[in-house]
């Protein structure tokens, strides 16, 4: 049997393990840290725009499992805020509990706190990945979702430091570029400056420090806008966010608060001195980064130059997904790389074609307008979301936004692609 080796358990390395394991493969997945879906405990938001779409296609492709629990975790569903329609937000706190139990369920072996620090080489091809232990793990095929930020050392030259965010380097140890080890440089995005690397575009508040008025908003309405002071507007710090579907004048113009159970700020960071001055925000705090006030987490500095299969280039058994395969923005692209980067790792194995969703979808066209991009000085400048920005007036243009499932399922069926994660292919 096929054993893939999957390094990363957000949501790419998570659904990467369920389509290999699905595909027929022995997945063996591994988290530096004590919890899965990084990023993704501290996100939350699913379905807006166009991640609508790609959600209903990743389901009709047999990927439904990750998105079936975000929308029975979500405390909201069909919600609007400044930019964004029908978005669901899950509950941050229930959300990991949930997906471990499901990954254990299907018989993916898991190994929570093991940091992988090196690969072993012959050629052209990876025979074993290292623990930091020293132990080797070997096997058939590779797959690399470790993400983009970190080590602290990024944080601190391309920010304003290590903001104690919820990837938490220095209790578990920075991550590491494999494919990197493995002789293949990584490409770094780029601001709009031409400086390296993005803050990521949120913070979390804890709710209980929020007056009563604002916290019984947000759980009945979702959404919590209060109008910032002209004094006090800064769109320079629209320009530093990795979200650029939310780089929206409104957020510069308003303090806007999402309920994912936490209360999700919509900003990189934002000093907390000015924050307790607004009525109902005198007593908050910050949930994550514990740095919000200064700073955030910097991510995109480490992504593998790859094919729109999701196979990294010139290395004969990785692959790489999330935003280890570009710059993506969300847990629904993730979904859908980690998803395709899965079923691929056994068509890998096996010598068989591997599979290139096409471009009439918005996942397929996605992959490859990134993948095109990527190649161009201003393209590395760019961050690629079905949420918005310059993708999801793409996918407009394109006729590839949808909200109706029944005709993405016709779509499927045309091109002979539906359920086809489910296939059994060992």
């Amino acid at each position: 049997m096929t054993k893939v080796v999957i390094i990363g358990g957000g949501w790419a390395g998570c659904a990467a393990a369920i389509t290999a394991k699905k595909a027929g493969a022995d997945v063996h997945l591994y988290e530096r840290t004590d919890m899965l879906l990084g990023l993704g405990n501290v996100g939350g938001i699913m379905r807006n725009n166009g991640r609508y779409t790609a959600a209903e296609e990743s389901i009709l492709l047999g990927a439904h499992e990750l998105f079936q629990i975000t929308d029975e975790c979500s405390r909201h569903k069909n919600i609007s805020f400044p930019g964004h329609q029908h978005a669901s937000l899950y509950d941050v706190n229930i959300i990991e509990p949930r997906v471990t139990r499901f990954i254990r369920s299907l018989g993916i072996n898991l190994y929570l706190q093991h940091r992988i620090i090196d690969v072993e080489m012959t050629g052209q091809k990876i025979t074993g990945v290292k623990l930091q232990n020293k132990e080797i793990v070997e096997g058939d095929i590779f797959i690399e979702t470790t993400g983009s930020t970190g080590p602290m050392g990024n944080c601190l030259k391309y920010g304003n430091g290590c903001a104690m965010c919820i990837l938490r380097c220095p209790s578990f140890g920075p991550r590491v570029s494999l494919n990197q080890k493995a002789g293949v440089e990584d490409i770094l995005g780029q601001r709009a400056n031409g400086s390296f690397g993005a803050f990521s575009g949120s913070c979390k508040l804890n709710k209980d420090s929020l007056s009563e008025e604002i916290v019984k908003e947000l759980n009945e309405k979702g959404v919590y806008i209060l109008s910032i002071p002209k004094e006090d507007i800064t769109f320079d710090k629209l320009d530093m966010k990795v979200c650029q579907q939310y780089a929206l004048k409104e957020y510069a113009e308003n303090l806007i608060l999402l309920d994912t159970g936490h209360a999700k700020l919509m900003a990189p960071f934002y000093p907390l001195e000015k924050l307790r001055r607004f009525k109902g925000f005198e007593n908050v705090r910050y949930e994550d980064p514990y740095a919000g006030g200064l700073g955030n987490s910097i991510r995109y500095l480490s992504i593998a130059p790859r094919s729109n299969t999701m196979k990294v280039n010139s290395l004969d058994n990785l692959l790489c997904a999330g935003e280890k395969a570009g710059l993506f923005v969300g847990h629904t692209e993730a979904i859908v790389t980690g998803s395709l980067a899965g079923h691929n790792s056994v068509r890998v194995s096996l010598g068989m074609p591997l599979l290139e969703l096409p471009r009439i979808l918005a996942s397929g066209d996605l992959i490859a307008h990134a993948n095109e991009e990527i190649l161009k000085k201003e393209g590395l400048k760019r961050r690629y979301t079905f949420a918005g920005s310059d993708y999801f007036k793409r996918m407009k243009e394109l006729n590839l936004y949808t909200t109706d499932s029944d005709a993405i399922r016709i779509k499927l069926e045309r091109i002979n692609l539906l359920n086809i994660y489910q296939d059994k292919l060992i």
